[in-house]
């Protein structure tokens, strides 16, 4: 029997091959986009789960710091030594640095007259002092303050303090406040020495000069010489009843004697029971002895701290020389937060201060000793 020498035609074969890579590259296509739609709808799944995650982290990153800025809403750092909660306390924050710290660039005269320049026998007042921002106390106050002439003089943030206080006290029906003497010049000084001196002319010059110092301030080192201080009486027009009251023995003088401090105002030489009975004798840091009615402008949250420590000027400066950062507290909440630092004689000088929540207003003051006091109110 014959053998089939039948052909296979190799059109078909290529066909059939064509035909298998093209199925097979169909399946390794469709393959393809099923594993890149599954990797992608991977991807999407994760990074959904990647923004939940972040949105609840910044959720709760955001209520913790609501929570942290309403415990911190006065200034109040939680790792501080805590005060008591009652009264006026002062808490010292020597060994804590200043938060939320920067710097700010001052100028002297920009600093010299915001309360702490201290002027005494040991301090003459500075070189560059200048009297071109001194007011009229009765003209600066629309005569809210009377005056016994145009003459009396301060610095404008004094004056402010005095006119609240005086205010406040005539709303109390307290009247007939005087201010009789205010800012000397250092010739008005030097007239009043020379004149003291006079009484001791039989005697060497040094000696003068030692018995004169004892009742009147040499010249430049008299508290009338600082523009911060005001001598204050009682007087009203043909009323001997008023006008021969001692100022200490009547409610007015009592009264702003005791509440002075809240207006930023403190007695300048507290002696033994003078102004009133129990009263400790200051006279060996201020070496002032003699009875003087001498009210002194410092600055609020500086009488506060005079007024709780029971300082007078001289030593709430040494205080603050061994405790150059402290707080303020009024029952429990922050009031005030004090730092003195050295910036020696520099014009302009650089201080550190506090952007801290909470702070209200920051004053700089000079201390005529090289050093700045600044007060962050809150």
């Amino acid at each position: 029997m014959a053998k089939s020498t039948k052909k296979k035609d190799p059109f078909k074969l290529v066909l059939v091959l064509t035909l298998v890579v093209g199925i097979l590259g169909a399946c390794a296509l469709y393959g393809s986009f099923a594993i890149e739609r599954q990797r992608s709808e991977r991807l999407q799944a994760m990074t959904d789960q990647v923004i939940a995650e972040n949105s609840q982290a910044q959720q709760e990153y955001e209520q913790a710091l609501a929570a942290f800025e309403a415990e911190q809403v006065n200034g109040t750092n939680q790792a501080w030594p805590q005060p008591a909660g009652s009264g006026w306390e002062i808490v010292d924050l020597t060994s804590y640095p200043l938060e939320s710290v920067t710097t700010r660039t001052i100028n002297r005269q920009d600093a010299l007259y915001n309360g702490m320049l201290l002027v005494n026998e040991w301090h003459s007042r500075p070189e560059d002092f200048r009297e071109d921002q001194l007011v009229g106390v009765a003209k600066a106050t629309d005569r809210a303050i009377s005056v016994r002439n145009s003459s009396v003089l301060a610095f404008p943030d004094a004056v402010n303090a005095f006119r609240e206080a005086i205010m406040d006290a005539k709303g109390q029906n307290l009247e007939n406040y005087v201010a009789y003497e205010g800012y000397r010049t250092y010739d008005e000084q030097n007239a009043l020495f020379q004149k003291e001196m006079e009484k001791y002319k039989n005697l060497a010059y040094e000696d003068q000069v030692a018995r004169a110092k004892k009742n009147v301030n040499y010249p430049g080192t008299s508290e009338y010489n600082s523009g911060q201080t005001l001598r204050m009486i009682l007087y009203k027009k043909d009323d001997a009843a008023v006008n021969n009251l001692k100022f200490f023995e009547s409610e007015q003088g009592q009264w702003l004697y005791e509440n002075s401090w809240k207006y930023g105002i403190v007695f300048r030489f507290p002696l033994a029971d003078y102004p009133l009975k129990g009263t400790a004798d200051k006279s060996y840091k201020t070496g002032v002895s003699v009875k003087l009615q001498a009210f002194r402008y410092v600055g609020k949250g500086n009488a506060a701290v005079m007024h709780a420590l029971d300082l007078c000027l001289e030593e709430y400066l040494d205080y603050l020389a061994e405790h150059p950062h402290i707080a303020v507290f009024e029952d429990g909440t922050l009031r005030y937060e004090i730092v003195r630092e050295n910036v020696g004689n520099g014009d302009p000088f650089t201080v550190h201060v506090t952007t801290k929540n909470g702070v209200q207003n920051t004053v700089t003051s000079l201390d005529n000793m090289g050093y700045a006091v600044s007060v962050f109110e809150y």
